[in-house]
């Protein structure tokens, strides 16, 4: 739409106008390797998301070598610097691993980069495909302050394909798999503070069908598995 002469304004219009509110999006600027260049495309990126209204914008692991060791202490410092710009644009990084990332996959490695942060706007982004895929133990998330996270996305993953072997395509609507839900679920409730649950599908069979009626199933299944434990 920018491309075609639209503006940002006018799809904020847009947007307001149909009653939606933009919670989050994902750019991948390269933010965690050497240099600027991703520290200005990710502001560039986040004023762009400020001009629509969205507030929120996640910070994966983006451009870095597969065969690099990620220093989490360096990567503490650049996450610090996000925040920073994040303040200063109205848009705040949610700090997110990818479950088959070689460099940033666990739980406990964005944990120690928030440490490092030290800041009190520090948040990440946890999805349950990812957190298995890479092999973080649903029970991590009683040890965080609800504070921690705004966005959790929700999906399942099959029983029947090794985890190692499976990728973001596997991914399906959540309840169909053998992800935990109601334990998930019921820690995400009793750590506190609001969350909003945003559905992530990468499914390729997904894709061959009406996207409003997978968008009306995926909000169907997660209203009902949010209250079983309601």
């Amino acid at each position: 739409a920018l491309n075609a002469g639209q503006s940002l304004s006018s799809l904020k219009r847009f947007i307001e106008d149909h009653g939606l509110q933009v919670e989050s999006a994902i750019g991948f600027a390269p933010w965690m390797t050497d240099g600027e260049a991703g520290f200005v495309q990710m502001e560039k990126e986040m004023q762009m998301l400020a001009g629509i209204g969205c507030r929120r914008i996640a910070a994966p692991p983006a451009g870095v070598p597969v065969d690099t060791a990620l220093d989490l202490f360096a990567v503490g410092e650049k996450y610090k610097i996000l925040l920073d710009l994040g303040r200063l644009t109205g848009v705040m990084p949610q700090l997110e691993f990818w479950g088959s990332s070689p460099v940033l996959w666990h739980l406990g490695q964005v944990l120690m980069i928030t440490a490092v942060a030290d800041d009190p706007d520090v948040k990440i982004l946890p999805d349950v495909y990812h957190m298995f895929r890479g092999g973080t133990g649903f029970d991590a998330l009683k040890m965080l302050n609800g504070s921690l996270i705004d966005i959790f996305h929700m999906n399942d993953f099959p029983v029947n394909k090794p985890r190692e072997q499976q990728d973001d395509a596997d991914r399906i609507y959540p309840g169909d798999g053998a992800a935990p839900m109601s334990h998930i679920l019921t820690a995400l409730n009793n750590m506190g503070g609001e969350k909003v649950l945003s559905l992530e599908l990468f499914n390729r069979s997904y894709w061959e069908e009406d996207p409003n009626l997978v968008a009306e199933r995926g909000l169907a299944k997660m209203k009902s598995l949010v209250g079983e434990i309601a």
